[in-house]
């Protein structure tokens, strides 16, 4: 026996953890079908667009699972990226996530978003995919983390790119050589190598 409209969204639901509306329009479901189980109580809406099981589990990290679904192709990074990791003990006030410089800046209704540009290339190198509450959230490596923030250290201030190094160093004390060829990948090899002397 076929499984009905409801079923489907609800299986799809606990399959991703979170789900859009857009997918439902990709199985052919209507709309009318997600208000009915809104109204029935077997669906909670978060971010406009985006929806989940009520007994869905809520993480530290679920502002990040919205933004993954919400923005595909978007990378967790800078500040984000260093909560994420355990390299520093500030809760960003945002979420700062890397996306193609050929895209405009995402909006976000509940969720605030400091956004930088990458070239598409770069926004493959020093990123993992983390499963985090069903959904695959790319992050920045804490290497490739660390040199981002030397890199964008007029936004995230020397201070922050500083601590991040010495975290870093005390947390990955055979990383270093990862760490320097992120540098190279993020050009700033020349600033941080003062930083690394001292540190060393």
């Amino acid at each position: 026996m076929q499984p009905s409209q409801p079923e489907l969204v609800l299986a799809l639901a606990r399959e991703r953890g979170v789900i859009r509306s857009r997918d439902l329009e990709a199985l052919g479901i209507p709309r009318a079908v997600l208000s009915r189980l809104l109204d029935a109580g077997e669906l909670v809406r978060g971010e406009r667009g985006l929806y989940t099981l009520p007994d869905h589990p809520i993480t530290e990290h679920h502002t990040l699972v919205e933004v993954a679904t919400k923005v595909p192709g978007a990378v967790v990074n800078l500040l984000s990226a260093l909560a994420f990791h355990g390299l520093t003990d500030e809760l960003p006030h945002a979420v700062w996530i890397a996306i193609r410089n050929d895209r405009q800046a995402p909006r976000m209704e509940t969720v605030t978003l400091e956004i930088t540009w990458s070239m598409p290339r770069l926004l493959d190198v020093g990123v993992d995919r983390h499963e985090v509450e069903g959904t695959s959230v790319p992050v920045t490596t804490p290497a490739r983390t660390v040199a981002d923030c030397f890199k964008h250290r007029s936004r995230v201030g020397v201070d922050t790119a500083t601590a991040a190094l010495r975290d870093y160093l005390r947390v990955h004390r055979s990383g270093r050589d990862i760490l320097w060829e992120m540098a190279g990948v993020c050009r700033v090899q020349t600033v941080m190598r003062p930083y690394l002397e001292a540190l060393s």
